[in-house]
């Protein structure tokens, strides 16, 4: 009995620890976010506690932790880091015609070569997106991800939790099929908009969700069977009438990479 005891009590402080390092990111997020928008001028000036943050899960051992303990912390480790590289060029200059202006994109390198030292390893955003939170098998994640832009899922106004994980990626699955950027019915062009960050992850959405189709589909490809599937469920009956008759196209939409900043659209 003895044993069971002391052997417990590394994971207890190990959770506690991360809660209370999870703290400054729930405050930054409360204070700042609102709806998914970002007052990044006001967090711009007053970054200390996203600053600790970031600081603090940069050496974070975290691979032995449970499941639901890791998916949280990347989760809320990429949604910092993003926090963190808007505000270290905010206001955003435009390099590029090919984003909008401010938009994240607009920072060289922003997902594909800035590096982050997160958990003892040094990693791009994409890195963290593609690699780690992909080898967790729930593709919900990504529908969660703050990218700094309105097309991706809302920013929460509270980090990720462990024991409220499942509530939490639950909502971002809802969330998507009640967002325009998300999802579209458009029965009047016969087909269905889907957000494109479902064909970036075709392969996690395609095997988790591709067979949970209606054998309606079979002839669909496995991304679009897997994108029908996870939207089929949540839509409304006059929705589920026009899927069902198998008749429409499916589009994957561009992605709005228009910063989702509180504070006058970048800046200005």
């Amino acid at each position: 009995m003895a044993v069971g005891l002391v052997a417990a009590e590394p994971r207890a402080q190990e959770n506690s620890d991360e809660a209370a390092r999870r703290r400054n990111l729930d405050q930054v997020l409360d204070l700042y976010v609102r709806d998914g928008l970002v007052y990044y001028r006001a967090l711009k000036g007053d970054r200390r506690r996203l600053d600790a943050y970031t600081a603090a899960i940069a050496s974070t051992p975290i691979a032995s932790a449970p499941r639901d303990e890791q998916v949280a912390f990347w989760l809320n480790a990429y949604d910092a880091l993003v926090l963190r590289t808007v505000i270290d060029h905010y206001p955003i200059a435009q390099r590029s015609r090919e984003y909008p202006i401010h938009s994240i994109r607009q920072i060289p390198g922003a997902f594909e070569s800035l590096r982050h030292q997160v958990a003892g390893r040094s990693l791009t955003l994409d890195q963290i997106e593609q690699t780690v939170l992909a080898g967790f098998g729930d593709p919900r994640v990504f529908l969660a991800l703050g990218r700094g832009a309105l097309g991706s899922g809302r920013l929460r106004s509270e980090a990720f939790a462990p024991e409220t994980l499942e509530k939490q990626l639950a909502e971002a699955a809802a969330e998507c099929t009640s967002h325009g950027q998300c999802v579209t019915v458009d029965r009047l062009q016969n087909r269905v908009l889907i957000s494109s960050i479902f064909s970036w992850r075709s392969k996690e959405f395609s095997d988790v969700y591709s067979q949970k189709a209606p054998s309606a589909f079979s002839t669909r490809s496995p991304i679009e069977r897997a994108a029908l599937a996870f939207i089929q469920p949540k839509l409304t009956t006059t929705e589920k009438d026009f899927l069902a008759g198998n008749e429409f196209k499916v589009e994957f939409s561009k992605f709005d990479w228009s910063l989702n900043d509180l504070t006058g659209r970048g800046g200005r």
